[in-house]
């Protein structure tokens, strides 16, 4: 059997989910489709589809195989456009996912920016708050805002941000400042979380990193709805620094416990290294992370304002 062709087969008829629609997709007969992948599955001497008269899913192996096969084939593709001509101008379809909130805050604008300098790339921008497998999704770069693992990704370093404490002056100047993450509890806190709200938050007290009690007042599931509910004096809320950034510039919010908060999180763009790399992904990579790394050191210039800062002791609400 020509194996490229059971190769190709089988992944179209895993990308589409079905055997007639992977045919459409080739524009070869449904019967040539099927006995490519039966070919291949005998060769292999493994079944790598599930098939029922309603539904056709990947087994085990079926899965291990076809991320494989999409790397054969990504590589295959990236290497007739090196070719073509792609390689010699940044043209063609680009896929980036970022976490839901930084990514349209930073991200998203940055990524308008880059298509406006470069007027033959496009751009499907996914943002998820979850990881996702580059090489299984077709992705072909993501940021990351976590320590990375040891793995076959490249990272490019942008910078880093913090989960920092905040609250309103006017909250502040009613109920007092803790100077410890133990008196939280006494006071009303803000929780924020797609998947339910923390009785605890976490800081960093004798040089580890350890989990605290709050007293939760109003829960949220995202975190600009914990910011607004902060800014209106409800209480304390736990937030990234980036989220912080203008309320803490306007003055609408101030930091608290900064002493105790846990170390700062890397943020980093990460691509795959098992691929060439296509000059509209090398444009892309050199006209965003300078300009990412521009705002993540804008946010940190904005901690280290006097304005911004812890506003001291204070008087503490007496605990309950």
């Amino acid at each position: 059997m020509d194996r490229f062709q059971g190769i190709s087969a089988f992944v179209a008829v895993a990308r589409a989910g079905g055997f007639s629609s992977a045919a459409r997709q080739l524009g070869d007969p449904l019967a040539t489709v099927s006995r490519r992948v039966a070919d291949l599955e005998a060769e292999l001497k493994v079944r790598l589809f599930h098939r029922s008269t309603r539904r056709v899913e990947l087994t085990e192996q079926g899965r291990t195989f076809y991320a494989a096969c999409r790397r054969l084939l990504d590589d295959l593709r990236d290497a007739e456009e090196s070719i073509s001509g792609e390689y010699r101008a940044p043209k063609g379809d680009l896929t980036v996912t970022a976490p839901v909130g930084f990514g349209q805050q930073h991200l998203q604008p940055v990524c308008l920016e880059f298509l406006r300098a470069y007027p033959d790339i496009n751009l499907r921008l996914l943002l998820l708050d979850r990881v996702i497998n580059l090489l299984e999704e077709h992705i072909d770069v993501a940021l990351r805002i976590s320590e990375l693992p040891d793995s076959s990704l490249i990272a490019r370093p942008l910078g880093h941000i913090r989960m920092m404490v905040c609250a309103s002056p006017g909250y502040l100047a009613t109920h007092g400042t803790p100077s410890h993450p133990l008196e939280l509890g006494a006071h009303d806190c803000i929780a924020w979380s797609a998947l339910g709200a923390a009785s605890s938050w976490w800081f960093r007290a004798n040089d580890r990193d350890q989990q605290y009690p709050v007293q939760v007042r109003f829960a949220t599931t995202i975190a600009e709805s914990a910011v607004a509910a902060a800014e209106e004096g409800l209480g304390f809320a736990q937030i990234t620094s980036y989220q912080a950034e203008h309320a803490l510039t306007s003055g609408r919010l101030q930091r608290v416990l900064a002493d105790f908060e846990c170390r700062p999180t890397p943020v980093s763009l990460v691509y795959s290294t098992s691929r060439l790399v296509p000059l509209k992904l090398r444009a892309f990579l050199d006209f965003t992370a300078p300009r990412l790394e521009d705002r993540l050191a804008n946010i940190e210039r904005c901690l280290s304002n006097p304005r911004v800062r812890h506003p001291g002791s204070g008087r503490s609400r007496p605990a309950q």
